[in-house]
């Protein structure tokens, strides 16, 4: 019988709900692969993934068998073709309004406000954010921004979380009063403003962040200002939760 690790794996602690622990497990080796990985050895995987070098050279194996990892002659690890195969069809399917939409969707009828996804656009020094997708408040008053709209970063709450999260450079020199603005977004993980960008409009925004932890876009909820509500916050970053790393 392999022995047992004292400590959980990664994968034991996120285990999915009906789920196969195998599975888990397995899939977490292929997890602990990062930016600039080129290839992993047993103890640095094991290591990564928490699990025991007996129990992860019997996924690995598996893993190699499917083509999802491939064993090299000195032994390391790295990805095998089979991730290449996938990511082409995943790539020729992807469609981006079919992930963001619905999410948008859900905020509105949840809010009762209007919802969008912003973008940057734009190379340095001339770098604004784009309003790629929009759900209208099915309340009479409301602001009225469209998809396809291009605003700038460093005003709105959108642009703000952009510019935080260093999503962009609109070619302008932050004042010291933006630095502290950014500071405090990056450590709450949101902004709320009223009159930021346009007055008696007030906003929320949360960054969503792609699978490399790097910032994507930002999901913002804009309403009245009279109409603006705190709750709303853990919505926004609910909503922004449920579509980072499945946007690029």
């Amino acid at each position: 019988m392999p022995r047992k690790t004292a400590t959980p794996s990664l994968a034991d602690g996120n285990a999915a709900s009906g789920g196969t622990a195998a599975v888990d497990r397995a899939l977490s080796l292929l997890g602990a692969f990062r930016a600039g990985d080129a290839t992993l050895s047993l103890a640095e995987l094991a290591e990564r993934t928490q699990l025991h070098k007996s129990t992860a050279l019997r996924l690995l194996a598996s893993l190699e068998h499917a083509h999802l990892l491939q064993r090299l002659d000195d032994g390391r690890y790295a990805l095998g073709g089979e991730v290449a195969r996938l990511h082409g069809v995943y790539a020729a399917s992807f469609s981006l309004d079919r992930i963001v939409m619905p999410v948008l969707r859900q905020l509105v009828a949840a809010t009762g406000e209007s919802a969008a996804y912003h973008v940057r656009q734009g190379q340095a020094p001339n770098q604004t954010r784009l309003c790629l997708y929009r759900v209208d408040s099915p309340q009479p008053v409301r602001d009225h921004i469209r998809a396809g709209e291009v605003l700038p970063l460093h005003r709105g709450t959108g642009g703000r979380v952009l510019s935080a999260f260093g999503a962009g450079d609109d070619g302008r020199k932050p004042t010291p009063a933006d630095k502290r603005v950014y500071a405090r977004i990056r450590a709450d993980g949101f902004m709320t403003a009223v009159g930021d960008r346009l007055a008696e409009v007030a906003g929320i925004s949360a960054p969503v962040f792609q699978a490399d932890d790097t910032v994507a876009a930002a999901l913002t909820l804009t309403m009245p200002a009279h109409r603006f509500d705190p709750r709303h916050v853990a919505r926004v970053l609910a909503a922004a939760r449920q579509l980072s790393g499945r946007v690029g």
